[in-house]
């Protein structure tokens, strides 16, 4: 009697563990379970709509891919990107040059890939530009004038154009942060500043097509192009990069990677990119790829710096 006991204690364990073990792993709060997806932010220097719907597409890709569950977000500026590897609201980002630097610098943060333009152009440009009816053919015309930067974390936007004002000694009337490169484009086209900072992409060489920040304006003001003149450009900066957080598992990073670029190999993905991001794929990178513009911003960090707490 005593032993058929043991035996039915014996069983009565083997069932709840058979039944519990399936509860627990539903319920677990590993990385790339449901219950703790990995988190992807994405620029936030486009239309947010239009990235949404690509993250979408892109969510769905990754978790077929790799069996990871992702949750995707297009955060309110640049600075929410770089502060969120601090305080773990990010695994990995899509982000502009300079955030990632600060997110390397402040939280060890790493680049991992980075994407690629037209004709595999792997770096870009700041532009300044102004309207045609303003008397402003050059950058010493610039002084005593208004100005719009898009964020202050933002390489095109405003971190070379700014060092490059200063290297000219030219000093603003008043500047302000448009938060976009459409806005920038808009507030110059419509005269409500002199003059603004935004990214530059040369023209299509085949089909002679502007790929510069007037572009994302072309619908609601079908004559920018000439209404809206460049005015100068900065040095080259490497490429946006796909960045990951410090401590990410190096077996997923890889997986994660391998998906993406399968995922800018397809039709779709090579769609979603064009229409989001006006880039043709993403191709891998390290750390160093960004060492000359380190070396470039070196001496501006500072006032770098001071912006940011002004817009905190």
């Amino acid at each position: 009697m005593k032993k058929a006991g043991w035996y039915i204690l014996i069983l009565l364990a083997i069932l709840v563990k058979l039944s519990v073990e399936p509860l627990l792993r539903s319920g677990s709060r590993e990385l790339g379970s449901p219950q703790n997806p990995i988190k992807i932010m994405l620029t936030p220097s486009v239309e947010a709509h239009k990235v949404t719907a690509s993250a979408d597409s892109l969510v769905s890709f990754l978790h077929r891919a790799t069996g990871y569950s992702f949750v995707a977000s297009v955060p309110a500026s640049f600075i929410v990107v770089v502060e969120s590897f601090g305080s773990g609201g990010v695994d990995l980002a899509i982000t502009n040059t300079f955030s990632y630097l600060k997110a390397h610098e402040k939280y060890d943060a790493h680049a991992s890939m980075m994407v690629i333009r037209r004709n595999g152009e792997r770096r870009y440009r700041g532009q300044i530009i102004t309207h045609v009816d303003n008397p402003i053919n050059s950058l010493a015309d610039l002084n005593g004038k208004s100005f719009a930067y898009v964020d202050a974390v933002s390489t095109s936007g405003y971190v070379l154009p700014r060092a490059l004002l200063q290297s000219q000694r030219i000093r603003l009337s008043d500047s302000v942060f448009a938060g976009k490169h459409d806005n920038v484009v808009t507030m110059v086209y419509q005269k409500q500043v002199d003059a603004g900072a935004t990214y530059y992409s040369a023209p299509d060489p085949k089909t002679k097509e502007f790929l510069d920040a007037r572009i994302r304006v072309r619908t609601q003001f079908p004559d920018v192009f000439d209404k809206v003149k460049i005015l100068a450009l900065t040095e080259e900066i490497p490429n946006d990069p796909v960045v990951f957080r410090s401590g990410f598992p190096a077996d997923m990073e890889e997986k994660i990677k391998k998906a993406l670029l399968d995922f800018q190999a397809t039709e779709q993905g090579r769609k979603v990119l064009y229409a989001t991001y006006s880039v043709e794929g993403l191709a891998p990178a390290t750390d160093s790829d960004y060492d000359m513009l380190r070396a470039l911003v070196r001496g501006f960090a500072i006032d770098v710096n001071s912006a940011l707490s002004k817009k905190r």
